[in-house]
């Protein structure tokens, strides 16, 4: 089973691009180049994930993408 997260990306009007893992609040980057952001998020939104997990938090979005055979 394919799981993914989603990543919005736009581009500002001064040029730089906003990136926005919209699963995870508040979870956004900027960056020069469109895979500058993009990257950015990805990273960000790893961090997140691991410190929910490592506070013991458990949601359904995390819970999908993980299956204990």
């Amino acid at each position: 089973m394919e799981r993914s997260m989603r990543i919005e990306v736009e581009q500002e009007e001064d040029g730089r691009w906003l990136a926005e893992a919209p699963a995870l609040p508040g979870v956004m980057a900027y960056g020069v180049t469109r895979d500058e952001a993009v990257n950015r998020v990805q990273t960000l939104a790893l961090r997140v994930i691991a410190e929910r997990l490592e506070q013991g938090e458990r949601t359904p979005e995390l819970d999908q993408w993980f299956a204990a055979a």
